[in-house]
């Protein structure tokens, strides 16, 4: 664990609602350092788990080959008390900025809704409307990042937390990596309510079939991970579910569990369980259903 707190501060700021932010020079570099929100759910946790939940979502993304926010745990002490953060590589030096894709929705000028509306269906439209970033590579990002999405349990993956890197010298945009994962693995999971799922078939099944829900919507509900991808539906869904299940080595994904020490035993075991879990019973069962569907189609052409 890196001790941040000697560290020059810098003057960039940061936004976003989920906990308090600072830029530190760390090793001639800038990072963003992301502090553990207050829980809003769960009352009897003094901080949240969304420093743990942003540094193993974006290394499991990293696992499986998808360009992300380079993070590390560390600490910080501030009027005697030490705290946990997760420091977050700026990527935008070079002079890039980072623009949302809330933004670009935006440039969509006949949508029926405004940048920050989620609903599948104007997302959609703009991934193939928007003239910035060829509409196929946009696409099969969106969805990829969604599977992983579904793996890791996120449930904030709004408009306003993936974008883009605009250079406004040469016009250039590019997709930024992944960033913003605080809110996957149930941040806001003690340990009484670890142990409760743990132990209870029925209540881990609720976390794998139920909740939490992508923050994406149709018709005005959010999308429920299992139900919207085992339904086959969505074609491009499909693609990403085969191009990304076979890059998941969950031997790996245990190891940046395991190796970190500032994880309890407990946290471990509830992370790899429900990190197993999700991959076995939504997307292993999606694919192996949609490998069916294939193979039936194949042989009564």
């Amino acid at each position: 664990m890196i001790g941040f707190t000697d560290f020059p501060v810098r003057n960039k700021t940061y936004a976003g609602a989920n906990g308090s932010k600072i830029s530190v020079l760390y090793n001639n570099a800038l990072y963003m350092l992301k502090f553990p929100a207050v829980p809003v759910i769960n009352k009897e946790m003094s901080y949240a788990n969304g420093c743990i939940s942003e540094y193993l979502g974006c290394h499991i993304f990293e696992s499986i080959g998808i360009p992300v926010q380079k993070t590390m745990l560390g600490t910080y002490t501030k009027n005697g008390k030490q705290k946990m953060v997760v420091a977050c590589k700026d990527f935008t030096a070079g002079g890039f900025v980072l623009q949302d894709f809330a933004s670009l929705k935006n440039t969509i000028i006949d949508s029926a809704h405004n940048g920050y509306g989620t609903e599948l269906s104007d997302i959609v439209k703009t991934l193939e409307e928007q003239t910035a970033i060829d509409p196929k590579l946009l696409t099969d990002w969106f969805w990829d990042m969604f599977i992983v999405d579904a793996l890791i349990g996120n449930w904030d993956r709004h408009n306003g937390n993936w974008g883009f890197l605009y250079h406004p010298e040469t016009d250039k945009i590019s997709l930024a990596p992944i960033y913003a994962c605080g809110s996957c693995l149930f941040p806001q999971a003690d340990a009484e309510m670890m142990r409760k799922i743990l132990d209870n078939p029925a209540e881990l099944e609720i976390r794998i079939f139920e909740r939490p829900l992508s923050g994406i919507k149709i018709n005005g509900q959010k999308i429920q991970y299992f139900k919207f991808i085992s339904s086959l539906e969505n074609t491009d869904c499909n693609k990403a579910l085969k191009r990304i299940l076979p890059r998941i080595d969950i031997n790996k994904i245990y190891k940046i569990v395991d190796e970190k020490p500032c994880i309890s035993d407990l946290q471990k075991e509830f992370y790899k369980t429900m990190l197993r879990e999700r991959k076995e019973r939504i997307l292993d069962f999606s694919y192996q259903k949609l490998r069916k569907r294939e193979h039936s189609k194949s042989q009564a052409r």
